[in-house]
């Protein structure tokens, strides 16, 4: 067994397999409806029109929008771009003048006052805090914003399939055998795992993946509901199956299978499934990553298989009824608000940040310590605080 792959180059079986992905939500909801009907309650995992086309909204922005932002960022992107070398200025330019301003600031702010210096130099000293006060949340921004811009794009570029292919040590190639087929599902999976439970302990990396978790509503349709903004994250990459020897077609195979798989499971029409529990990831225990309970937070982030989280300790059944959508729910439908709100968030949340210490926070912390400190700072300064 070898991958699929014309000639030019692997089928993606993820847009190939559109067809199924109606047709079974359509089946789906034919069974919800009737269900309805049965028991007379509607339920949270019903399809709802305003959000089934947010959901699928947001899977075809998952396929258009990373192709236009990789043109965007190509010119910036340090050791690739023209204009690389002019972000990482910025961002240091930026870094320099926020540190400055922050000096400024605090020393206004903490030292005493002095009766022998004369007026003038005193006033002075307020106007320049003064002036300080109002750059610093631009220059913080810019920082982070062309940061991880930098970093992200030169992040993905150097571990790219190909490029590491490319570099692989002594030209291993694992060929196309179906223990290789079978190598390279497995270790996507793996790392599939760590990544997906990154984008549960890192801010920056919850901002790309809230989108996922935003409906409260819980269906097939829910699988499409896909991140737009992955060239901004920084994630552990598969191009390392290509180090191992693993052929980029053949990655390209393990990628699309492992998405098919996740597919299935975003459903509330199938039960438990007795042993494959023990080992598969099923649809009881994908609802229960989806729960926004206390129990079931950052809680079964695997795909295919479950063990990565037994071995992690990171797995939860699933036992009270599930809660869907996030702790704090947007409540909209409009895909533009779906997939920016929560780097928005982010922004303004750097924006108002006293130092340095809380502007990292906000951005690489996990989301639970950014909405606590948020809260925390709200209630001591309303006035200074993020919308």
């Amino acid at each position: 067994m070898g991958p699929a792959v014309t000639e030019r180059g692997p089928l993606d079986l993820t847009v190939g397999a559109i067809p199924f992905y109606f047709g079974s939500m359509g089946a789906e909801h034919l069974y919800l409806k009737r269900r309805a009907q049965r028991t007379g309650a509607p339920a949270p995992t019903d399809y709802e029109r305003r959000d089934t086309l947010a959901s699928l909204a947001m899977g075809v922005g998952s396929l258009l929008v990373p192709m236009a932002l990789d043109k965007l960022l190509a010119p910036v992107t340090p050791g690739r771009g023209r204009y690389g070398k002019a972000l990482v200025a910025t961002t240091l330019g930026a870094a320099a003048a926020t540190t400055v301003a922050d000096l400024l600031v605090q020393r206004d702010r903490y030292e005493a006052p002095e009766p022998d210096r004369p007026p003038a130099s005193r006033r002075g000293r307020r106007r320049a805090a003064a002036v300080a006060r109002r750059v610093v949340s631009s220059t913080a921004v810019t920082t982070i914003a062309a940061g991880i811009t930098a970093g992200a794009t030169t992040w993905a570029s150097r571990t790219a399939v190909q490029r590491l292919w490319d570099r692989r040590p002594g030209g291993r190639d694992l060929g196309t055998g179906a223990l290789t087929v079978g190598g390279a599902i497995l270790a996507w999976d793996a790392i599939y795992y760590w990544n997906h439970r990154l984008m549960h302990e890192s801010r920056l990396m919850w901002a790309i993946h809230v989108v996922h978790h935003s409906s409260e509503r819980y269906n097939l349709s829910t699988a499409l509901r896909q991140p737009v903004a992955d060239a901004f994250g920084m994630f552990i990459p598969v191009g390392a199956l290509a180090l191992l020897g693993f052929r980029p077609e053949l990655i390209e195979t393990a990628r699309g299978v492992n998405l098919l798989y996740q597919f299935w499971i975003h459903t509330d029409a199938i039960g438990k499934l007795g042993p494959l529990e023990e080992v598969l990831n099923t649809p009881s225990h994908h609802r229960a990553h989806h729960g926004s309970n206390g129990q079931y937070l950052d809680r079964n982030h695997g795909s295919i298989l479950i063990i990565w989280d037994r071995l992690f300790g990171t797995f939860a059944r699933e036992d009270e009824p599930v809660r869907y959508g996030l702790t704090k729910n947007i409540g909209t439908f409009n895909p533009a608000h779906i997939a920016t709100h929560e780097h928005l968030d982010i922004l303004r949340d750097v924006a108002a940040a006293p130092d340095w210490s809380d502007r990292l926070g906000f951005v690489f912390r996990g989301p639970g310590w950014a909405y606590a400190r948020h809260a925390e700072r709200h209630e001591d300064q309303p006035l200074a605080g993020v919308s």
